[in-house]
């Protein structure tokens, strides 16, 4: 059966959303949402971005990033510390990393149940499948 460009869309994103679900369930055992993990991934990854560097890469408005970071701050996933001029950057707490290397086997548990169907050559296809897409520009990129 041939499948249309709309119902394999509609596919990505029920997998989207599934995904999203199902890694806010396991996250929620440490008491940490999905965003937060994500937040502290490009942290690490990216430790001198700037807010607004952040808010793009968790796909997030600069005043909601803003936001998440105030209580990630108040939860002491987060520390503020001074960057060059009047710019603040973040710091992962001690706390914050803890959390993010608990929530890194959960969500590597999550995401290798999720793709179970999959041998490993076909999670390998689909990634470079998904990059391929993801080169192609569309109207509003």
């Amino acid at each position: 059966m041939a499948r249309t460009i709309q119902s394999v869309g509609l596919s990505i994103k029920r997998v989207q959303h599934r995904h999203h679900r199902a890694l806010n369930s396991a996250l929620a055992e440490l008491g940490i949402s999905l965003v937060q993990w994500d937040a502290m991934r490009h942290l690490r990854a990216q430790p001198d971005a700037s807010l607004h560097d952040l808010a793009q890469l968790t796909f997030q408005t600069d005043q909601s990033f803003g936001a998440l970071a105030g209580r990630m701050v108040d939860g002491g996933l987060l520390e503020r510390v001074p960057g060059p001029g009047r710019v603040v950057r973040h710091r992962l707490t001690e706390r914050g990393r803890a959390l993010l290397a608990a929530g890194d086997a959960l969500v590597e548990r999550a995401l290798t149940r999720s793709f179970a169907a999959l041998s490993p050559r076909q999670v390998d296809q689909l990634g470079h499948l998904l990059e391929l897409m993801l080169k192609t520009p569309l109207d509003d990129d």
